[in-house]
């Protein structure tokens, strides 16, 4: 029988989320992947592929599905789930999408990676999630504090959102002995960043760039025992750029 910690972490292929796979690995955690893509070939973590799930969180019924999928992947207990996959479409030659540009099909689809599938697979593993003592971290973003120069309408609002969703859930799924949190990342050194990110890195107070290591230090805090008296909040990751 497995006595490993299990984690189940969307948006694993890159940036914050392949930093956070090596985190929890490197602290002996079995950590169960989601994303669009399939398993890469190159990943480092040991037990990646046959823990990996290839899954469409834009697609509704693919997400509701997949529940049933993981639970069969899990030994009843779920320790940690961290909703970490976005989406921020673009315009042409990579345009900020604002309110009056962003198509209706965008926004839904937006919404569903960004916002609804946390919701989905929390409240499908909360007898998991419960069972262990689990903790929940929800990824927001700078942008849903304020209009970002790069970050469309549809991404903003939907952090936003997952910002409030947070609160909510804290409320909901406390009693079931589940803590939920969130982290709200600056402008972090991964192939999302936009031309022009300098510019705001030179008005930062710690004017540096943010390493995805360094947010996934803050996801594995959120996650441990570190944080046990720790729910409903939401912790900026973003060298001060709130202030």
């Amino acid at each position: 029988m497995d006595e490993r910690k299990v984690m189940l972490l969307t948006g694993a292929s890159r940036g914050i989320g392949h930093a956070t796979v090596k985190r929890f690995a490197a602290e002996g955690w079995r950590v169960i992947t989601c994303s669009r893509q399939p398993f890469p070939e190159e990943c480092p973590w040991g037990g990646g592929r046959e823990d990996h799930i290839q899954l469409d969180l834009a697609d509704p019924a693919d997400t509701i599905n997949a529940v049933e999928v993981i639970r069969e992947r899990l030994d009843g207990k779920l320790d940690a789930l961290v909703n970490n996959a976005g989406i921020s479409p673009k315009g042409p030659d990579g345009a900020r999408l604002n309110t009056i540009d962003t198509d209706l099909m965008t926004w839904g689809q937006v919404f569903h990676v960004n916002f609804f599938s946390s919701i989905v697979l929390a409240r499908g593993l909360r007898d998991e999630l419960s069972a262990a003592g689990g903790a929940v971290v929800n990824v927001t973003s700078i942008a849903g504090l304020r209009v970002h120069p790069f970050a469309g309408a549809a991404y903003s609002t939907s952090k936003a959102a997952l910002k409030a969703l947070t609160r909510e859930m804290a409320h909901d799924f406390g009693p079931l002995g589940v803590r939920v949190n969130a982290i709200a990342p600056g402008e972090i050194e991964t192939s999302i960043l936009s031309p022009g990110t300098q510019k705001i890195v030179d008005t930062l107070p710690l004017r540096r760039l943010g390493q995805p290591s360094e947010v996934a230090d803050v996801i594995w805090f959120l996650c441990s025992d570190a944080s046990s008296y720790v729910t409903g909040t939401e912790i900026e990751v973003n060298a001060g750029q709130h202030v």
